[in-house]
Order: C-alpha cells, then sequence, then structure tokens
C-alpha cells in the first residue's frame, strides 16, 4: 500500500510518500493563511518525487496543528501518536523517550517496547525553546541559522540569559549587544538556556536510556551539542527528522 502522511504544523507543513516502511517522496513547505492550499501543495510535490500518480495513494492521513482542515485526508491522527509511531520504528522498534523541538511548541514522548505511547509534555504556551524562538534570536544577532549555529559551538564562555519568556530575553540579548558582548557567546547563552528547559522536561521521566531527537530543532547542530552538553548524555537524531510525525502519520495502521 501507498500512503501519505500530512503534517501540518504552525511554522511548516511536511510530507512523507511512504510504501512498505520506506519514504519514496517528501516535501516541506511554510504553513501559509490557507492550511488547505499549504498542505495539497506539499502533497503534490511529494508525489512528484516518489513518481507516482495521486490515484495511486491508498491513503492519506493527516497529523499536527491544522490535520482537520485537510479535506483529503481519510484520517487524522495526534502529532503524539504519529512521533511516537515514527519514532519507534526508526529506533528498531525500541523503548525510547522522544524529544521534538517544532516550530512553536517542544514534545518529550516516552514510548514502551511495544511501541504505546507510555506518557509525553508538551512546551506550547511559551515561544522560548522553540524553532520560532531560534529563528528570533538568529535575526537579532544578524545571521541565519548555520550562522547562530556556528557562533555559539566556538564560544568558550556563554553569557547567562536570565530571562525565561522570548519577549524578555530579545531585550536581554540587544542590551548584552550594547554592552559589548562577544556575539558568539551570547548565542551560546540562548542556546544553553533553551537546552536547560529542554532537560527540565526529560528529567520528568522515569526512563531515559535511549533519547532521540526530531523536528526541525534536531537539524541544529548547536541545539543538539547544548542538549547532551546539559544532560550529559548522548542524543540520537533520527534521520530525516522534520518528517518523522509526517511518516509516523503514515505508517500508523
Amino acid at each position: 500500500m501507498i500512503k501519505a502522511g500530512i503534517d501540518i504544523g504552525s511554522v511548516t507543513t511536511k510530507c512523507a510518500i511512504v510504501k512498505g516502511g520506506v519514504i519514496y517522496g517528501k516535501a516541506i513547505t511554510r504553513t501559509s493563511l490557507n492550511t488547505e492550499m499549504t498542505a495539497d501543495n506539499v502533497l503534490q510535490r511529494a508525489i512528484k518525487e516518489a513518481e507516482i500518480k495521486e490515484e495511486e495513494i491508498d491513503e492519506v492521513i493527516s497529523t499536527g496543528y491544522g490535520r482537520r482542515q485537510f479535506k483529503k485526508a481519510g484520517r487524522f491522527i495526534t502529532e503524539i501518536s504519529a512521533v511516537a509511531k515514527g519514532g519507534y520504528i526508526l529506533n528498531g522498534k525500541k523503548r525510547c523517550l522522544i524529544v521534538d523541538v517544532g516550530g512553536q511548541d517542544t514534545k518529550v514522548v516516552e514510548v514502551d517496547d511495544k511501541g504505546e505511547v507510555v506518557d509525553f509534555l508538551m512546551n506550547d504556551k511559551c515561544a522560548a525553546g522553540t524553532g520560532r524562538f531560534l529563528e528570533i534570536m538568529a535575526d537579532v544577532l544578524e545571521t541565519d541559522m548555520d550562522g547562530f549555529s556556528s557562533l555559539a559551538i566556538s564560544s568558550r564562555k556563554p553569557v547567562k540569559i536570565n530571562s525565561t519568556c522570548s519577549v524578555f530575553a530579545e531585550s536581554e540579548v540587544i542590551s548584552l549587544i550594547t554592552s559589548s558582548a562577544p556575539r558568539e557567546d551570547i548565542a551560546a547563552g540562548l542556546f544553553n538556556s533553551i537546552a536547560s528547559r529542554i532537560a527540565t522536561m526529560v528529567r520528568q521521566f522515569s526512563h531515559t536510556d535511549r533519547i532521540l531527537f526530531c523536528g526541525g530543532g534536531a537539524r541544529i547542530p548547536a541545539l543538539k551539542y547544548y542538549l547532551e552538553k546539559t544532560m550529559a548524555r548522548d542524543i540520537i537524531v533520527l534521520p530525516e527528522p522534520q518528517f518523522v510525525v509526517a511518516y509516523g502519520a503514515a505508517i500508523t495502521e
């Protein structure tokens, strides 16, 4: 069977065309105000990459923030279920803890050895600790995400960011820039702050033997670096981290 998983997030929309557990086509784009059009756009692009026709798709499963707005979807599942399924399969069907850093929220999901969700936590009330927060801070430092990450990793003396609110953190960063604090140390301080917030969520779970990392945040080397440093643990970045949720939706029975 050929299935399409559509992950309609608040910042980006992803599609994965899956057959026999393998991704044959995928696409990603920024989510627009017209989520229906955005979802259909990534579906068509993924279909093109998979070199199939739309009528060959047996089922379309939608997940994420705007999952119920895509009329072509025959089924809707929560992003918690989707990330759990995707992470479990990509992890070789083993018990794990999944950290998913998206554009507007961060999720930590515990999955048992049967692939069932044991528990989860979600930070969706505050932008701090999310991909959007990182984008804003990169803009304040007048760099792109790659430059932001490189700056942070090169730091030898991260500054302490006291504000836990994204609005106040931005003001604090501007003050640090004005006081001539090195940009790399400010960048490191920001990643340190975010890593600490995520680590606090992770520590609320009793099982942390195997920590998997996905979502857009998993593509940022500095975030992985400071998470591992903060928790003194190895973190495994899943393949195609931005598509784990879409993949999980596609393979859900």
